[in-house]
């Protein structure tokens, strides 16, 4: 007699659980201690602006009568004491933080609105049309931001609105040479390709297949050009070339206090360290993103 070899059983196959990008953008983004506590601190910022009238019983420009002439220095009744017109720092403070980290964030958008759509244009395209704007985008960055804003400035007098617009027409550059990059290696992808077969337009293409795979870059780019637009808003505050009293920023407070250096220091101290932390706060949640938004982790 023969004996009937038994088959062996089979092995279960096990599923393989894919992880959802946002998932792991989640994952990576929460291991970043510094992108977490950046963020934290923008936030706290961003609600002290927005509830400013409900955490002091004072208005920006209120006055106490009783000590004008002479900066008081933190007190109870006024933790961050007051300039030498009677007016509470934290006040102002807190109502300057509305105009630097609106100017900041608008600003940014816009500057990363213009810079995507140069470079997406000129890395999708090429030819003379990628030509044309990169020698315009570099002759513009050939000139130094700084003096080219300060030179606009002084001859507007900007409000608000305005120094928005001009702080974003003028800060673009970047982010278009990084966008022109990003297409120039995405646009000869296979499902660039096929959509080209299926006969999808060029905006559908650039808009619908390249930028979503282009974002993050573009992401990253937008949070430190969100530092950056601060620094430049203070700057021109601080030379009295941006928004004017009595309406508040953190550059044009600290140049007020700049005067009160040695018998008041603490009028800059505070807008300085505001500043200084929101700036950092920025720059710490870009290198979060960037980390979490790296196709090789």
């Amino acid at each position: 007699m023969t004996e009937l070899s038994s088959s062996p059983a089979p092995v279960p196959v096990r599923a393989v659980r894919t992880e959802s990008p946002w998932r792991r953008f989640l994952r990576t983004f929460v291991k970043h201690k510094l992108a977490l506590i950046g963020l934290g601190v923008l936030v706290l910022m961003g609600l002290a602006a927005l509830l400013a009238p409900q955490l002091t019983p004072y208005t920006f420009d209120g006055q106490d009568l009783d000590i004008i002439g002479t900066p008081q220095p933190p007190s109870r009744i006024h933790p961050m004491g007051t300039d030498e017109l009677g007016r509470d720092a934290l006040t102002r403070v807190l109502y300057g933080a509305r105009i630097s980290l609106s100017v900041g964030i608008s600003s940014a958008l816009i500057a990363t609105l213009l810079g995507t759509l140069i470079g997406a244009l000129a890395g999708y395209y090429r030819g003379w049309i990628d030509t044309v704007l990169m020698r315009f985008t570099d002759v513009v960055l050939s000139i130094p931001l700084l003096p080219l804003v300060i030179l606009v400035s002084g001859m507007i007098r900007p409000s608000v609105t305005l120094l928005i617009c001009i702080i974003g027409a003028l800060g673009w550059m970047g982010t278009a040479r990084l966008v022109r990059g990003q297409f120039l290696s995405l646009r000869e992808r296979e499902y660039v390709e096929a959509s080209r077969a299926l006969g999808g337009s060029h905006g559908r293409i650039m808009f619908r297949h390249i930028l979503p795979n282009a974002i993050g870059p573009v992401v990253v780019s937008t949070t430190l050009a969100v530092g950056s637009a601060i620094m430049l808003e203070s700057a021109l505050s601080f030379l009295g070339l941006g928004v004017q009293p009595p309406t508040p920023t953190w550059g044009n407070l600290l140049n007020s206090a700049s005067q009160w250096l040695q018998g008041a220091p603490w009028l800059a101290v505070f807008p300085g360290l505001m500043i200084l932390f929101t700036v950092l706060a920025v720059n710490f949640l870009g290198d979060g993103l960037r980390d979490a938004l790296d196709p090789r982790n």
